[in-house]
C-alpha cells in the first residue's frame, strides 16, 4: 500500500509541475473562469485530453519497455536531461524578477462552441504538450515499474484538480495569479521538483 501511495504522489507532483506552467491554455481557463463562460465544458475538455494524453504516455513508453528492456535506460536518460532542463529554466524564472503572469483580458468567447474549440485547438495542436505529457510523464511513469499506472493516474488527478481550481476558482486565484511575484514562487517549487526527478530518473536508468 505505501508503495502503491508513493507512486500516486510522485505522478501527482509530476503531473502537477509540468501543468502549471504560464501557457495559453492556463490562460484561457482561468478567463473562461472569471467570465464564467463554459466553465464545466472547458475543465473537462483540459483534464480528460490530459488523462488521454498520459495513459498514452504511460502506455506507450511501457510497452516499449516491456519489448526492449534496454529502452528503460535511454528513456531515463533522455527524460531525466529533459526534466533537468525543465527544472534550470524555471529556476532561471524564479530568480531573475520578470513581467509573467496570466492575463484575463482578451476577446470574449463569444459561445460554448467557440469556447469549446479554442479549448481543444490550445490542447490538442500544442507540441508541448506531447513532449511534456506523452514523452516525460511516460518516462518518469516507466520508472515506476509495474506501478506506473497508478503513477498515471496520480498525474491525471493532478491535472484535474489544476484546472478544476483554475476555472471554479477563478475569482480567487486570478486576483493571486495575475501577479509575477506568485509565478515566482511557483516556477520554484516547479525547479525544485523537475531537478529531484531528473537526478532519480537517470540515477536509477
Amino acid at each position: 500500500m505505501s508503495h502503491t501511495l508513493t507512486a500516486a504522489a510522485a505522478g501527482f507532483g509530476t503531473g502537477l509541475s509540468l501543468i502549471v506552467a504560464i501557457g495559453a491554455q492556463n490562460a484561457f481557463v482561468l478567463r473562461q473562469g472569471v467570465r464564467r463562460e463554459a466553465i464545466l465544458a472547458v475543465v473537462g475538455i483540459c483534464a480528460l485530453s490530459d488523462a488521454l494524453l498520459i495513459a498514452l504516455g504511460v502506455g506507450g513508453v511501457g510497452a516499449m519497455v516491456v519489448a526492449w528492456p534496454g529502452a528503460l535506460t535511454v528513456v531515463g536518460w533522455i527524460g531525466g536531461a529533459f526534466l533537468l532542463g525543465y527544472g534550470a529554466l524555471a529556476a532561471r524564472r524564479a530568480l531573475k524578477p520578470g513581467q509573467e503572469a496570466l492575463r484575463t483580458e482578451g476577446e470574449t468567447a463569444g459561445s460554448r462552441r467557440r469556447a469549446v474549440l479554442t479549448c481543444l485547438a490550445m490542447t490538442w495542436l500544442n507540441p508541448h504538450v506531447y513532449l511534456d505529457t506523452v514523452f516525460l510523464l511516460g518516462s518518469v511513469a516507466a520508472d515506476q515499474g509495474p506501478l506506473r499506472w497508478t503513477f498515471g493516474i496520480g498525474a491525471a488527478v493532478a491535472s484535474l484538480c489544476w484546472f478544476a481550481a483554475l476555472g471554479f476558482g477563478a475569482r480567487l486565484l486570478g486576483r493571486w495569479l495575475t501577479r509575477p511575484a506568485a509565478w515566482r514562487v511557483l516556477d520554484g517549487l516547479v525547479a525544485a521538483t523537475m531537478i529531484v526527478l531528473g537526478v532519480t530518473l537517470i540515477a536509477g536508468s
